[in-house]
């Protein structure tokens, strides 16, 4: 098992670690699913709290992209398999449970991998249950890079808030690194970019056998559009 301790030894940081447990303890007690890191209890004590999950022997996807050994064996098929399981695991959070679960914190340090490479999502702490009575606004938190940049302005939670990370997790799946060059070159003006495939994939494994003509991707280039939240 792996077990994770809350405690801080100043009182204001013990307010957020004890808001954080209980968030966590809330958003996994009900929760079953396969992409879903397992959760098996808690302690909850005045000086230290624990919660008591599964082990996920590969670790977080973000220190397997980060070693250039980890890296190479997570080929293909299996980051194709990765992201497959976020998406299922955000499909189930947001509308097979009730209320539906915003987690707020998608990101690379948040996923950890079996030894199948099957993917899990962790780190419940700051996740968000948008309940019909209540008006779902909230304070900016998240992982630097991952949140969606309307939070910025508005402070509402929806599904929305997860999804754009997800896009982000995906870039850095096939990237094999955060996309935050990338990006930040994209402008609200320009809403598609030319981008070539080799560009895209990450340069430590080699090329996919099945790649689209002229090495671009659809034939001849990548298009992604940025739709601005309102």
């Amino acid at each position: 098992v792996a077990i994770k301790k809350f405690h801080s030894p100043l009182p204001c940081d013990q307010i957020a670690d004890q808001k954080e447990f209980l968030t966590e303890v809330e958003a996994l007690k009900n929760i079953r699913h396969r992409n879903i890191v397992k959760f098996y209890g808690f302690c909850s004590h005045a000086r230290h709290s624990f919660l008591v999950y599964e082990f996920l022997e590969r670790g977080s996807l973000a220190a397997i992209l980060s070693s250039d050994a980890a890296a190479q064996e997570l080929g293909w098929s299996q980051r194709m398999n990765v992201i497959k399981g976020v998406a299922d695991a955000l499909s189930y959070l947001h509308h097979d449970c009730f209320p539906p679960i915003v987690h707020r914190d998608i990101s690379s340090k948040n996923l950890l991998l079996d030894l199948e490479y099957e993917a899990h999502v962790a780190d419940f702490g700051i996740a968000k249950f948008l309940k019909p009575d209540s008006s779902n606004w909230t304070e900016f938190a998240g992982t630097y890079g991952y949140v969606a940049p309307e939070l910025a302005y508005t402070m509402k939670i929806t599904e929305k808030c997860d999804v754009y990370s997800f896009g982000v997790l995906v870039l850095e799946v096939i990237k094999g690194k955060h996309p935050r060059d990338f990006l930040s070159s994209i402008s609200y003006s320009s809403l598609s970019t030319d981008v070539k495939l080799d560009e895209m994939l990450d340069p430590r494994l080699p090329k996919p056998s099945i790649q689209p003509q002229k090495k671009s991707v659809q034939g001849k280039k990548l298009e992604l559009k940025f739709k601005i939240v309102e």
